[in-house]
């Protein structure tokens, strides 16, 4: 009910004063070539995200590529498709059933790589409005918050793992029924333990690496898919739209993201002097593309690894 409520508002904002005639003139005069090549970049951004999370995943046990890269995939398609990201669920039963890894360590795994890539967007966008002008003074203002946000999720991600004492304690202090006190503190360790496969400096620096890789890959695809249209856009902007773009995901949202996507894109792209009508072919072909991909990936990752454990 939230999500549709927040869709529907976002898309009454977004869509006022759309010329449709211009948005579907744009659309049908899109160039197939750089269409494909944003598609190329995406699929390489999918499977360069697989070897990152098999990083985190292969500190307690080891998983193929191929593994991970389809039960990501199955859980992407849930996220698309399905509410309040049930696709982190999805992906990380998958894995989980492959393995002797606990549902909360993988859980743990798979939401410490969301938050990473949140705070690693955010310091990047807010170094890259620094040099970006004009902008707007609300853009300027949002990112300082978001910065200081992500910051505080660095600092919990470096310092949770080393208070496994003190977690211990507080649980055995609080009166609770025994069987429930043993659950909470398995829960505890297999979520602490998650948190700290960011603590090897070798698999640290393998993630951040992999991380520029994605992103660099999913800005250059958004600027692909912006030339398919006619339209220009810098590096710059197209990381700041990728960033809106990430953390919108993370809000209530309907299929597709519908309503909040559309809202972002018209939003982040209007004072770079890309039109609303413009704005919007484009989100609607990305959305339409992402859709396809995922289905396509998606679907299959869920038939190849529905079955018994592999390992």
């Amino acid at each position: 009910m939230l999500s549709s409520l927040l869709a529907a508002v976002l898309l009454y904002f977004s869509l006022r004063g759309v010329d449709w005639g211009r948005v579907w003139r744009t659309i049908a005069a899109a160039q197939w070539r750089y269409l494909a090549a944003a598609a190329a970049l995406t699929i390489f951004s999918f499977f360069i995200r697989a070897i990152r999370w098999r990083i985190l995943l292969n500190t307690e046990t080891w998983f193929s590529v191929g593994t991970v890269f389809w039960a990501n995939m199955a859980g992407y398609l849930g996220n698309n498709f399905l509410p309040a990201r049930a696709g982190e669920l999805i992906r990380t039963y998958l894995i989980s059933n492959r393995s002797s890894l606990s549902k909360t360590y993988v859980l743990t795994t798979a939401l410490g790589e969301r938050l990473m890539d949140v705070i690693a967007l955010v310091l990047w966008s807010s170094l890259v409005l620094l040099g970006l002008d004009p902008k707007p003074r609300w853009m300027q203002d949002l990112s300082r918050t978001m910065a200081i946000v992500a910051g505080a999720g660095a600092v919990a991600i470096m310092l949770l793992p080393h208070t496994g004492g003190l977690v211990e304690n507080l649980l055995r202090r609080i009166p609770l029924p025994e069987g429930l006190r043993n659950r909470l503190l398995r829960l505890a360790e297999q979520i602490l333990l998650g948190l700290r496969a960011f603590h090897n400096w070798g698999r640290f620096t393998g993630f951040v690496l992999l991380t520029v890789v994605i992103w660099t890959a999913d800005s250059v695809g958004v600027m692909a898919g912006c030339r398919a249209l006619g339209l220009t856009l810098s590096f710059r902007v197209a990381l700041l739209l990728v960033t809106a773009l990430g953390l919108g995901s993370a809000l209530p949202s309907t299929p597709g993201y519908v309503g909040i996507y559309q809202f972002v894109a018209v939003t982040v792209l209007g004072p770079f002097g890309i039109g609303r009508d413009e704005a919007l072919a484009y989100i609607l072909v990305a959305q339409a593309l992402a859709s396809v991909l995922l289905l396509a990936f998606g679907l299959p990752g869920l038939y190849k690894l529905q079955g018994a454990k592999l390992q």
